[in-house]
């Protein structure tokens, strides 16, 4: 049954570019899937977290003093 490899490739000119990484532990050819939160193997079960954005920092709260 062969697999969709749409989404995985993009070319840019006459070169062709991988849109995912491959699979630490399977090696090349084994494309991790992309969720929300993290890249996973659908072939060993590897899975990494992406990095997430810095939260912003938190606004202090202004101080009631007297007037």
């Amino acid at each position: 049954m062969a697999k969709a490899r749409v989404g995985l490739y993009s070319t840019k000119g006459d070169a062709l570019t991988r849109t995912h990484k491959f699979c630490p532990k399977c090696g090349p050819g084994t494309f991790l899937a992309e969720h929300g939160n993290r890249r996973s193997c659908g072939r060993c079960g590897y899975s990494e977290s992406k990095a997430a954005s810095p939260a912003p920092a938190p606004v202090a709260a202004k101080a009631k003093g007297k007037s």
